[in-house]
């Protein structure tokens, strides 16, 4: 994956300075190479990180009086050169980037259509004197931009956008209702600080330097049809989806291995990934992470009934490979806190990044890419609320049901004049209403499409955003085969009961795989992404937080209750912030994050 940044319009010889600073704080995604091309107009940098042809493949890159920066990978590059050649387009190096700045030079907008593939992009048209923007269709790779005056600044992540002198880091009461009651998801769309925005999942569109205008389109979301497969039918199409989808993600001209906790999702990932390896007589490698002393404190519960360990060891005797485990303690969680704040720019998902950032900088000793198993339960119905009906039928988002907790711990008037309940059900409501749902719908079929709009738009998206920015921190690309559009596409339109299949979560996906896995991992019950159970952290975490609410010269007081948090550290109860990811522990840590991302972005909160 790469770093790209640019600008169109304004005066830009004077902030020639400003681009480099902006490639600089890009570089941990793109360490390789880096470039910039100056026009009358536009400005372009890119910051790369050599995954495709390393020798060549360099950008900026230019054909046919077109320029562009892009971040990504295009899965179905053979096809689309095959396709481009016998249009008559000759190509000088094997890299995705050169064959997409050619589709896009024969195809124009529509060439995203042909994509398959994550990516964000940016091309500069010399002759029509405008900028072409696209982010994939399920948003794994993230493009930030904000208009200025008559011109369009954009980049790879916020850090970079907030370089520029023109965009200052400031917080409206929108987004820092945002941040407090819906954190560590966003808005669909939104870049939290002022005037910044992000494009869509599925989202394209020009910037045009003589009128100033941008003008974006939607060229992809989630459609509902008809769907007349038996049970076997789309079984077997899940399967050849799957497998495609994985194969196509494992080809790479760098060392590739797989994340490996031996849930359902990654083990499926991995025993592929042999079986793909052996072919070609190379050797499986992959990656596990667990905690110290987890085993001795870790306690069944209705959302994880299981720990991860035996079932790592079980997959490590079922496929010949390399396998790699990573052990963490509770002094570099904590400390990592800060640093994923950084990497994030914003309050995340506490301990649930901290430790995803120690983890790939661990595997980025070993290999440049790595295969995960993220977006499996938002398409399969994997989670809880999906299939618990008291909760699914429950009004608002199922993962956060705490909005007036949440807004207990905000001082008086700190959010103007937005209340808590209806900006959070605002948007929950326009997401359900927005849904693509064929009249005739049964109850039960209407809510769970319902179910996945919301799990694809939100959930999966932080979760996106969490993978994207732990990763590229390290400079290690994470790529996420059940993110391919065909697998969400299809799943969207197949009944419930087949992915509900004899009372197993994700009992199509099992079935469909089955002869892939040993029994006892294909049919373990789901078990969310390990945390630490050590109670080391939370004495850690509150410790740090304690400093906080004694020291009245930290940010986090002008919009927080200290008496609020003081009963937060001291609460037997664990009331989850988000989903069961985030209990007690991690809510004490997010607002660790929460101060330390007012502090040292110097946040300002604007009427």
């Amino acid at each position: 994956m790469c770093g790209i940044a640019g600008q169109v319009g304004g005066e830009l010889r004077p902030l020639l300075p400003v681009f480099e600073k902006m490639k600089s704080v890009l570089s941990r995604r793109g360490p390789d190479d880096n470039g910039t091309a100056v026009f009358e107009g536009a400005v372009l940098v890119h910051a790369r990180l050599s995954v495709m042809d390393p020798e060549n493949g360099r950008q900026p890159m230019s054909f046919g009086g077109y320029t562009m920066v892009y971040n990504g990978e295009i899965y179905n590059t053979p096809e689309l050169k095959t396709e481009l050649r016998s249009l008559g387009h000759e190509f000088v190096t094997r890299s995705d980037t050169e064959v997409l700045l050619h589709a896009y030079a024969q195809w124009g907008d529509k060439c995203v259509e042909r994509l398959n593939g994550i990516y964000a992009f940016a091309v500069w048209d010399e002759k029509r004197r405008r900028l072409f923007m696209a982010r994939d269709r399920m948003g794994v790779k993230p493009l930030f931009y904000a208009g200025r005056g008559g011109a369009l600044i954009f980049a790879s992540e916020l850090k970079a956008l907030l370089c520029h002198p023109d965009i200052r880091p400031e917080v409206d009461r929108e987004g820092l209702a945002e941040v407090m009651l819906l954190g560590p998801g966003r808005v669909p769309g939104s870049g939290v600080f002022r005037n910044v925005r992000e494009l869509l999942p599925g989202e394209c569109g020009y910037f045009d330097l003589e009128t100033g205008r941008l003008a974006l389109r939607r060229y992809w979301r989630l459609e509902d049809g008809e769907n007349h497969d038996s049970f076997g039918e789309a079984a077997e199409k899940v399967r050849h989806l799957v497998l495609d989808a994985i194969r196509r993600q494992l080809v790479s001209d760098v060392p590739v291995g797989t994340f490996l906790s031996g849930g359902l999702d990654s083990s499926l990932i991995s025993s592929v990934a042999c079986e793909y390896f052996k072919e070609r007589g190379e050797t499986l490698r992959t990656f596990s992470v667990d905690y110290l002393n987890n085993a001795k404190y870790f306690k069944k519960s209705k959302f994880q009934p299981t720990s991860d360990p035996e079932f790592i060891m079980a997959m490590r005797e079922y496929l010949p490979g390399e396998h790699k485990l990573v052990t963490l303690d509770t002094p570099e969680l904590v400390s990592a806190l800060y640093e994923a704040v950084e990497a994030r720019d914003l309050p995340g998902m506490a301990d649930v990044d901290s430790s995803l950032l120690l983890f790939c900088r661990e595997i980025k000793r070993d290999v440049t890419v790595a295969v995960s198993g993220e977006c499996a339960d938002e398409i399969f119905g994997g989670y809880p609320w999906y299939r618990d009906p008291t909760i699914r039928e429950r009004e608002g988002f199922p993962w956060a049901q705490s909005t007036l907790w949440r807004a207990g711990f905000l001082k008086d008037g700190v959010l103007g004049h937005i209340d808590p309940a209806d900006f959070v059900d605002y948007y929950y409501r326009k997401t359900c209403d927005n849904s693509s749902i064929l009249p005739g719908t049964s109850p039960l079929e209407k809510r769970m499409k319902e179910m996945m709009n919301l799990n694809v738009d939100w959930f999966m998206q932080t979760l996106l955003d969490r993978k994207d920015r732990m990763s590229m921190w390290s400079s290690l690309e994470v790529r996420v085969p059940f993110c391919d559009h065909r697998i969400a596409q299809y799943l969207y339109t197949v009944p419930w009961e087949y992915k509900d299949h004899d009372g197993f979560e994700k009992g199509l996906l099992r079935e469909a795989m089955r002869g892939y896995l040993p029994d006892c991992v294909l049919w373990r019950k789901k078990s969310p992404y390990p945390k630490t159970h050590n109670p080391s952290y939370l004495e850690a975490v509150n410790s740090e937080l304690q400093k906080v609410v004694d020291d009245k010269s930290q940010p986090i007081h002008e919009i927080v209750k200290p008496d609020a948090l003081r009963a937060l550290m001291a609460s037997n109860v664990s009331t989850p912030w988000y989903g069961q990811l985030m209990t007690t522990p991690q809510t004490v840590a997010f607002f660790l994050q929460l101060n330390h991302w007012l502090r040292k972005y110097s946040v300002e909160i604007k009427d």
